[in-house]
């Protein structure tokens, strides 16, 4: 079977890791976007506060199934 997707590109942030930023922006993707599939992490970042890491911010292609 041919596939074909289009892609949304979304940030998700969170204090505790970068896999939780990622789950963070899957679930809120998910609210607006039906049949997502894949996703591929394009950037990563953390901002500093008082010269410790306060959060991860990740940037995330998502794929889903164009209907």
């Amino acid at each position: 079977m041919d596939h074909v997707y289009k892609s949304v590109e979304v940030t998700g942030s969170s204090s505790e890791s970068l896999q939780a930023a990622i789950e963070n922006a899957i679930s809120r993707t998910s609210k607006t976007i039906r049949n997502m599939r894949w996703f591929q992490v394009t950037d990563t970042r953390g901002y500093i506060e008082n010269n410790k890491i306060a959060y991860w911010q990740v940037t995330l292609k998502i794929g889903f199934d164009v209907e």
